[in-house]
């Protein structure tokens, strides 16, 4: 993958470059001649890397580059190539050859170089057998831990040796990054695409990192330098690396408006079956419902449910599933949660049965403060899980709970009115950056969001473009 997010409930940031091909050996076959469109996504792989994006043109773009890197650069073997319909910047290879962006990735590329720089980087991966090689290191150093423990008879020293194993294992995933970088960058070249394309695109990829890390905040910002548990190399090294490779100075296709065009109205929101993130609130078309995190949560939406984090670290977690509770919600709170909530009572939210209780105290919570809210969902049931820890915590909790209890049913008017935002290229029309980043449809970081979906440093540069990508509900 080139983009992912980390989520855990003590850190959250940002990382570039985490490409992570899955421990699958690549199958090959002859290669064909003419450009075939990959065919239908297995609907097994499908359940593993998410639903694709339904727009029949973003995947004939994606699956033409793709093609013309593999047929011009002469690589063996039949590659598919396929969108999957999600926000986050991403790519990423699995077995078999398949090859896959995001539309959050075509969102953030200026042209079709670009595009095929990421595509030349993930069939790197595949080329190399660096998941093949990934699984047989990873499986020396279980029997290097294993023969030491068993020779020491000391538990204690087999986990060191796999300790140390895995760290070694993390600096060999950084080395094959690079030398995914250095052979996509030879297959674009040979596919007559600016040589250029791998350090643009890393750089766009480093601007993204760079705005979610000041969205999040100081308390989860990523910079910093590279240590043992980094598993990709900061995008200087990278970029560095590139440098020296004289590919990078040879001049060739980019495509630029006429990728503009095919990307035009691209989605750059979640998918409505998993609801929309509108700054401290959460509403979801399809489920019909919404709840308000506190002001300073950022929220992150995902397939299983959403991750608010306060800028003190507090955690919120909210889901939804079909679980039949019989009988009253605080009695089925009281029997079946482990360890069993204390402080419970019955209550109602946003019009419907509900039940709150903190979770005790003890060694697994320390002096966090924790509670479980329950409200009956039809059927089903949705529920928080709330966590706030530090000085103030026992005021963020109440404040918390006071989140949870602004969950509320959306009308049929109000489900009806949501839609995703969409990418816009509109002609600049000589209007300054401010006056463009006014239009963007967010309650913050305006101007940093235009420039990085525009791939420019400061506003004097977005200033020199006749025209802009521009989000717009």
């Amino acid at each position: 993958m080139i983009f992912q997010r980390i989520l855990g409930l003590a850190a959250l940031f940002a990382v570039l470059g985490a490409c992570t091909p899955e421990n699958n050996p690549p199958q090959t076959a002859a290669a064909t001649s003419g450009v075939a469109r990959s065919p239908a996504l297995p609907s097994a792989v499908e359940k593993q890397v998410g639903a694709i994006e339904t727009s029949p043109a973003l995947q004939a773009l994606v699956d033409r580059v793709g093609q013309r890197v593999v047929q011009r650069a002469a690589i063996p073997g039949y590659f598919k190539f396929y969108v999957l319909d999600q926000p986050e910047p991403n790519a990423h290879a699995l077995g078999n050859n398949y090859i896959f962006v995001t539309r959050g990735l075509l969102a953030l590329l200026d042209d079709e170089a670009e595009l095929a720089a990421a595509i030349g980087h993930e069939i790197g991966h595949v080329t190399l057998h660096h998941a093949t090689e990934r699984a047989r290191e990873r499986q020396a150093v279980m029997d290097a831990a294993v023969k030491a423990m068993a020779t020491s008879g000391s538990a204690v020293v087999g986990r060191a040796v796999a300790r140390d194993g895995f760290l070694a294992l993390r600096r060999y995933s950084r080395d094959q990054e690079l030398e995914a970088d250095h052979a996509g960058l030879g297959f674009i070249a040979k596919a007559g695409y600016r040589g250029d394309a791998m350090s643009t695109l890393i750089e766009k990829l480093r601007r993204e990192s760079q705005l979610q890390d000041r969205m999040l905040g100081p308390a989860f910002a990523s910079s910093g330098p590279p240590n043992a548990m980094s598993t990709h190399p900061e995008p200087d090294d990278r970029l560095a690396a590139l440098q020296t490779e004289p590919l990078t100075r040879q001049p060739g296709d980019g495509d630029r408006a006429d990728f503009l065009a095919q990307i035009d109205g691209l989605s750059v929101d979640d998918r409505p079956e998993e609801g929309f993130v509108r700054g401290p609130l959460f509403l979801h078309p399809i489920m019909k419902l919404s709840f308000r995190a506190p002001a300073d949560f950022v929220l992150f939406n995902d397939r299983d449910g959403v991750t608010g984090v306060g800028r003190d670290r507090s955690i919120l977690y909210f889901s939804c599933n079909d679980e039949r509770v019989p009988g009253r919600l605080d009695d089925w709170m009281r029997n079946k949660l482990t360890p069993t909530p204390t402080d419970i009572q019955s209550t109602t939210i946003g019009g419907q049965e509900a039940a709150i209780g903190a979770k005790p105290r003890g060694a697994d919570t320390g002096l966090s403060q924790m509670r479980h809210v329950i409200v009956r969902n039809g059927a089903g049931i949705c529920f928080f899980n709330l966590l706030a820890d530090g000085p103030d915590r026992d005021r963020r909790i109440d404040e918390m709970v006071t989140a949870a209890r602004s969950f509320r049913f959306l009308s049929n008017a109000e489900a009806e009115a949501l839609h995703p935002y969409r990418l816009h290229v509109v002609p600049r029309n000589g209007a300054p950056a401010a006056t463009l980043a006014h239009r963007m449809p967010y309650p913050d970081f305006k101007l940093e969001r235009l420039l990085t979906l525009n791939g420019v440093d400061d506003a004097a540069d977005l200033n020199k473009r006749t025209d802009v990508k521009l989000i717009e509900p």
